[in-house]
């Protein structure tokens, strides 16, 4: 039995070897890494936030959505848009706002809301970031939406632009007509 014992713990230690070891920073914590989204891990990336999403929408007691490429399209004008005005804010440097680009990307439903972040994080600490507070929780869990966009741009350093749009169903809702014409 002390055989055994040894062995396993001797198994143990050897792996616990093999773990990367993070350098620590002043404050005897592991430094933190930067999140880093390769072309590959896209798709990956999208799909791990959709079914999150869902879940948390299931939780709730409200329909699940789908990924829709004019969101998506419009997630990735403003993510990069966002990087280079260097601020997380609704509006595009155009002046554009979260409707003028969902239409300008030919989304024909209702955009019910639109999540953006700037951070270091994973889609999943971004989420949950959002689903904190109260404003960007509600256009989450929208018991209309029936479609979402997600989409990010990843400055050299590794900052992440996140951008999150909701929005109804096409063949169910119409559009809110424009302002400008």
């Amino acid at each position: 039995m002390d055989r055994r014992a040894l062995l396993l713990g001797l198994a143990a230690t050897t792996l616990a070897a093999c773990e990367p070891q993070r350098p620590l920073g002043a404050d005897g914590l592991p430094v933190a890494t930067v999140y880093r989204i390769t072309d590959a891990d896209a798709a990956a990336v999208q799909f791990r936030m959709l079914d999150s999403v869902n879940s948390l929408r299931a939780r709730a007691g409200v329909a699940p959505v789908q990924l829709n490429a004019q969101l998506n399209a419009a997630a990735a004008t403003h993510a990069r848009d966002m990087s280079v005005q260097n601020r997380p804010w609704l509006f595009g440097s155009d002046g554009s706002s979260p409707l003028d680009r969902a239409r300008r990307a030919g989304f024909q439903g209702r955009l019910l809301g639109e999540n953006i972040s700037e951070s270091y994080e994973s889609e999943l600490q971004t989420l949950a970031a959002w689903m904190g507070q109260p404003d960007t929780r509600t256009v989450i869990l929208d018991p209309n939406a029936r479609a979402m966009g997600i989409s990010w741009y990843q400055e050299a350093a590794g900052k992440l632009w996140w951008c999150m749009n909701f929005g109804s169903d096409p063949a169910v809702s119409r559009p809110i007509p424009s302002v400008t014409g």
